[in-house]
């Protein structure tokens, strides 16, 4: 198997070098090919060289990772996100199906990156991947009024007005739309709750998370009941109760 041309993308000298000595000593699979300071020597890099990785920095200044990912023409390439931090866009990254490794970065997160890497290329267009979260962390920022979905056939981009709720089954969720439809997703309830804005979703049990503007009806009990705009029935746990009567300001 021929090994994976790699390059590493990082403002910090001493964060590439260290990167650098940990895949020449643990991945004999990944060949370097090239190292960059700043985001704008990244775009030239991967534009004239086509790397089959990529590992970028999240922060680096004048131009952070996610801001070279939207300037890129070519994005056909595999990304493992690296960070000092836990930064607020690891949810995203994780909803979109990327990776990423906390800096300094252990082997053996980033031999499990790498394997991981290598299984995705088989399975799911990276270029998906990197799509869905460009305009995820677009909405994060409240910029944007869009879910970017991945499906079985590829991406759904659904308006946030147009979803009713979301409900959990096993590692997969079922978001119902307005129209009708029925999406299922191969990501847990909890993925959405972090990733879907606060102020208009609200997780009333742990099977649902409901649009709180196509709410029709809220009956009284002990956790109570919201009846949506379709007429479903749905019910609030126990513990969850006060959560939604603050939110809908009751």
């Amino acid at each position: 198997m021929l090994p994976l041309t790699a390059v590493i993308i990082d403002d910090e000298s001493s964060s590439r070098n260290a990167l650098r000595q940990k895949l020449i000593s643990n991945c004999p699979e990944i060949k370097i090919i090239d190292e960059c300071e700043n985001g704008e020597q990244g775009i030239e890099v991967i534009e004239t060289k086509k790397p089959d990785l990529v590992f970028l920095d999240v922060e680096m200044p004048r131009m952070n990772g996610f801001v070279m990912l939207q300037h890129l023409i070519n994005r056909n390439f595999e990304l493992i996100f690296t960070t000092a931090y836990d930064h607020y866009a690891i949810q995203a990254i994780r909803f979109s199906a990327l990776d990423y490794l906390v800096k300094p970065v252990e082997v053996q997160d980033l031999k499990i990156a790498i394997t991981k890497a290598e299984e995705k290329r088989q399975k799911q267009p990276s270029n998906e991947r990197i799509e869905i979260l460009l305009h995820n962390m677009l909405l994060e920022k409240n910029q944007h009024h869009r879910l970017a979905i991945p499906t079985h056939e590829g991406l759904l981009f659904a308006e946030l007005s147009d979803i009713l709720y979301l409900e959990a089954e096993s590692n997969y969720t079922f978001i119902f739309l307005t129209d009708g439809r029925k999406i299922t997703v191969t990501r847990t309830l909890k993925d959405f709750e972090e990733l879907l804005p606060a102020h208009l979703f609200i997780r009333i049990h742990h099977s649902h998370i409901i649009n709180k503007d196509h709410i029709q009806k809220y009956i009284r009990g002990e956790g109570g009941q919201v009846i949506m705009k379709n007429g479903t029935s749905l019910y609030i746990s126990r513990r969850k109760k006060d959560e939604f009567l603050k939110a809908i300001g009751y």
